[in-house]
């Protein structure tokens, strides 16, 4: 079916002929996308994902539903569809699983370094992708991710199906085939469907294949330096080149208390809750005390105008704004590894942005305050960040004299292990979520004494955030060429000295 001045995505005719599957949803047969693959025949060979799998060259599996009795009983990923974004897995997933949970799954998921995670079901992060490292292992995904293992005699790399998986094109057709199951959307297999525009140049293939590559490999050692950041200012590790000791818990594991005793006078703001006063914890920022100066939040906010640090919560802009124009509106799962996504799940237009303009500079901080798992993540803006909006359910922190606080450094301290665990053990359950409110602002840094070592993890940190928000736009610029050839010059990043 092709598409003319009269046949657009507001009206078209179809033949009953033409109805595939027994699908009657309009935007099913969207002939814009129709019209737009018959434009790309001329400079791209479109394939299927089914096509790639008839030919053996692509291996399509899904993962498992361990039950949530599993979840917070281990150091083991559990991936879901929130830990997939810019391509990669976020460094502190969700939900972490026990070896024996691991041994009992891992052995027939089969996840290899090199494989793709493709979100197939929920709502705006479908189509989502990831490429899985060395460093993501081991691991175990969900029911509702597929894994793509692209096969050593495929024509396609893995490199280039991402990229390509990334187009508009493919993104469009993500978006006609979803269709709603129960409370969520799924894609189910109509993902075998999906043409994929592979540019016939082999030059411009070979190219971003290079390109794809060596973007995510610079991206996955960054993140590896975000993984390690925290540990560094903790003092659990003295340089980059040691492995995390075991003793330092990672904070998505579940400890709990089998029990202790509080007396009554030392109730803080009539909260009668048991975590609110974990004893390990408390023993744990005492063991710090020696190398580390404790300051509370609370503190670095006091003092009016000569306050060293600054906060603002967001708006609700309402989901009528949402979809209307291309100014991100920054919800809580919209941040992974210490920066924003890409690709924002709801944009709003210019006028709501005008209307509703926050005070937002490179350098402020967002910190989830309410949610569940989410609850204590942050992210700091860079200078391309800032033509945004953003929800009720985030803290803006804006460090006022960053010669007092380095703001990367305050990034690093607050996803210090000591103080998402203090996080954790003070967000409590609000209606049907659970938020920290001014809660966060109770919350100890472990600030070392050390100056260098200060000046050190903030060096690093902002070096390892800029960088890695450079390649993250690339992402963007390299899906668009892989459609567009010519749209945007290639750039070469390789692993400095």
């Amino acid at each position: 079916m092709m598409a003319t001045a009269q046949q657009d995505h507001t009206g078209f005719k179809l033949p009953a002929s033409d109805i595939r599957r027994g699908v009657f949803l309009p935007k099913y047969y969207d002939p814009g996308i129709t019209a737009r693959l018959e434009a790309l025949k001329a400079t791209h060979g479109l394939v299927t994902v089914g096509e790639l799998m008839a030919k053996k060259h692509l291996e399509v599996s899904t993962g498992n539903e361990i039950g949530k009795m599993a979840y917070g009983t281990g150091t083991i990923p559990f991936i879901r569809t929130s830990d997939v974004s810019n391509w990669e897995l976020k460094t502190d997933a969700k939900q972490g699983v026990s070896d024996g949970i691991y041994s009992e799954y891992g052995p027939g998921q089969d996840v290899r370094a090199g494989d793709i995670f493709f979100v197939r079901d929920g709502t705006y992060l479908i189509g989502q992708v990831a490429l899985v490292t060395d460093s993501d292992l081991p691991l175990l995904y969900q029911s509702h991710i597929l894994k793509f293992r692209v096969m050593d005699d495929s024509p396609l790399s893995a490199f280039l199906l991402m990229a390509c998986l990334s187009a508009t094109v493919v993104k469009q057709q993500i978006r006609s085939k979803q269709f709603t199951a129960d409370i969520i959307d799924t894609l189910g297999d109509r993902y075998k469907e999906l043409a994929l525009p592979v540019p016939k140049n082999r030059r411009l293939a070979s190219r971003i294949t290079g390109e794809v590559k060596d973007l995510t490999e610079e991206r996955a050692r960054l993140r590896d330096s975000i993984r390690k950041i925290p540990h560094l200012v903790q003092g659990d590790i003295r340089s980059f080149d040691e492995d995390v000791p075991d003793q330092a818990l990672p904070e998505i594991v579940e400890h709990g208390n089998a029990g202790f005793v509080h007396s009554l006078s030392a109730i803080r703001n009539a909260v009668f809750i048991p975590k609110y006063y974990a004893p390990q914890i408390d023993a744990d920022l005492a063991a710090l005390k020696g190398t580390h100066k404790l300051v509370r939040l609370a503190d670095l906010c006091m003092g009016g105008e000569s306050a060293i640090l600054s906060w603002q919560t967001g708006i609700e802009i309402g989901k009528m704004a949402y979809g209307t124009g291309n100014i991100p509106f920054v919800r809580t799962s919209d941040m992974s590894n210490w920066e924003l996504k890409g690709d924002p799940k709801q944009c709003v237009s210019e006028e709501i942005y005008a209307d509703n303009r926050q005070d937002v500079r490179a350098g402020d901080i967002f910190v989830v305050r309410d949610g569940t798992y989410l609850v204590g993540t942050s992210c700091i803006l860079t200078a391309k960040d800032t033509e945004i909006l953003y929800c009720g359910g985030l803290y803006k922190l804006r460090v006022e004299k960053p010669k007092e606080l380095d703001p990367y450094l305050l990034l690093a301290l607050l996803n210090a292990p000591i103080v998402r665990r203090q996080m954790r053990a003070k967000q409590f359950t609000r209606d049907i979520i659970d938020t920290l409110g001014k809660r966060l602002f109770e919350v100890l840094l472990p600030v070392p004494k050390d100056t260098g070592l200060r000046a050190r993890v903030a060096k690093e940190a902002r070096e390892v955030i800029e960088t890695r928000a450079k390649l993250r736009d690339r992402i963007k610029k390299i899906a668009i060429q892989v459609e567009e050839p010519g749209t945007s010059g290639s750039v070469r990043h390789r692993r400095s000295g």
